[in-house]
């Protein structure tokens, strides 16, 4: 395949993710494993059948789409999604401890993406480390944050921070 040759799945991809991510669900799940079927092998198609299953509750059947997308390769912005997906699956079906895991390893690849942030904070918080949760949460709401109320206090709340635990 030459590098600006479009796969062959793609077309069809783009489709279905542009029906779910406007709110079309019927069928979205068959069409996705359909593509799954027909191309187990790519990346970007095992990710999706994840956040659409992940989209419909089922995080359980969602998790080996994740680990499988991951392992195959994905681009670094879905890769990062991916990550973000599988770890907040993690929480969700109670494996704390791989789900703080997965969020760590994604900020340390995505250091500019505070959304890991935010999931390792609600990981934190489910592990019993509320001061964790509590501190990771207002740094990252203190380093994002262009709220003048929140930026007229920053100085304080980050001595606060600080100060807690």
């Amino acid at each position: 395949m030459i590098d600006d040759e479009i796969p062959a799945w793609k077309p069809s991809l783009d489709a279905i993710t542009g029906a779910r991510h406007g709110g079309q669900t019927d069928g979205i799940l068959d069409q996705i494993q359909g593509l799954t079927t027909q191309y187990p092998h790519v990346a970007e198609i095992a990710y999706q059948l994840a956040w659409t299953l992940d989209s419909l509750g089922r995080e359980a059947e969602a998790l080996p789409h994740y680990e499988r997308a991951i392992l195959l390769g994905l681009p670094p912005n879905e890769q990062s999604g991916a990550l973000i997906g599988m770890g907040s699956t993690l929480r969700n079906l109670g494996n704390l401890d791989r789900a703080e895991a997965v969020l760590t390893s994604g900020q340390t690849q995505f250091p500019d993406q505070p959304e890991f942030a935010a999931f390792l904070a609600l990981v934190h918080h489910d592990q019993g480390k509320h001061t964790a949760a509590l501190q990771l949460a207002m740094e990252t709401l203190l380093n994002t944050s262009e709220d003048p109320g929140i930026t007229a206090y920053q100085r304080a709340l980050r001595h606060y921070v600080s100060q807690l635990g």
